[in-house]
């Protein structure tokens, strides 16, 4: 997907400056010193007049959706009111979805997605508190509540708010690689990455200073640390938790489990270790942690849906292009 690639965003009349924002950083600004191609992007209406934002402000956008029949990759914005798309605007989805085109739904963009019967039969996410009314009003989707973001192949969702940067990091991660991905994550100062499966919101309340001091310092050594065997003992230990604390304080500050996270930081450890060099598959999983090359390969199939050596050759032209960014 190198070069030329044409990214529509499609909002209806009122807006969140949040997601506005977030797109315009990821696609509308010239990336290329990272490795990411010079997109052409903007951003149309998908009814006319002029698009207001919750706080007032008004934005008069050029163009009409009618680039959709021309994009690789459409990105449709919330649609908060939850009112019936134009029939016009979701012709122009499925025609795109029809000839290859990707869609990327943010927060109630799913609910467009899906009045296109676009995720009929897919699992796919929105904001926590739109999926039950989703689920209502299309019973063949299956919501995910608990995830930040869905990756169907050419139809990914997101959940609400900031988890529009997940969506759009994980989609270049996907289609660029792991080294570009943390040079846009580095270049908007944000972190590289979080896993699509960890959890929308935390109802657990924060540790405390001291338990939240020595967690950021176990996360450190974590990663530096991936080789090792790293049990929930291992790393209570070192917290100087009881297992069972460090797991319950764990999940509050990260909202996941050690192992979601440790499984995440390996496969993605092992991304970068697969684009940027030539060690084997077999040196790659035992510095990854992993221990075996049949372990990472049942991984990484499962997870990214390749083998490792795939992967390899699938994104090798685009690192050996791309400056030496090292590790997360």
């Amino acid at each position: 997907m190198m070069g030329g690639m044409i990214v529509t965003g499609v909002t209806p009349r009122m807006i969140g400056a949040l997601t506005f924002g977030i797109v315009t950083e990821v696609f509308g600004y010239d990336r290329t010193d990272i490795g990411l191609p010079e997109f052409d992007f903007a951003i149309v209406p998908a009814e006319e007049g002029p698009i207001r934002t919750r706080y007032g402000a008004t934005i008069q956008l050029d163009g009409d959706f009618s680039r959709i029949d021309e994009s690789d990759l459409v990105l449709v914005m919330p649609w908060e009111d939850f009112s019936q798309p134009p029939a016009e605007y979701l012709d122009a989805l499925r025609r795109a979805y029809a000839r290859g085109a990707t869609l990327m739904g943010f927060c109630s963009g799913t609910y467009v997605l899906a009045s296109a019967g676009l995720l009929e039969g897919r699992k796919a996410t929105t904001h926590w508190q739109n999926c039950e009314f989703i689920s209502r009003a299309f019973p063949g989707v299956t919501m995910d509540a608990d995830v930040l973001y869905v990756d169907e192949g050419r139809v990914l969702t997101g959940a609400g708010s900031a988890a529009g940067l997940d969506l759009c990091l994980h989609w270049v991660r996907r289609e660029y690689g792991a080294r570009v991905a943390n040079a846009l994550a580095r270049s908007v100062v944000i972190p590289p990455h979080r896993d699509g499966g960890q959890a929308q919101y935390i109802v657990s309340p924060l540790p405390e200073a001291g338990d939240s001091d020595r967690l950021v310092e176990v996360l450190a050594w974590m990663r530096s640390n991936l080789h090792e065997s790293l049990t929930v003992e291992v790393l209570a230990a070192k917290a100087l938790m009881s297992p069972r604390s460090f797991a319950r304080h764990f999940r509050a500050a990260t909202g996941t489990t050690p192992r979601a996270w440790l499984l995440a930081q390996r496969l993605h450890r092992a991304e970068e270790l697969l684009e940027s060099g030539d060690l084997p598959v077999e040196e790659v999983a035992k510095r990854v942690g992993f221990g075996t090359a049949a372990a990472l390969r049942d991984q990484f199939v499962r997870r990214r849906g390749v083998p490792p050596r795939d992967y390899r050759r699938a994104f090798r032209a685009a690192s050996e292009e791309c400056p030496d960014e090292g590790a997360a």
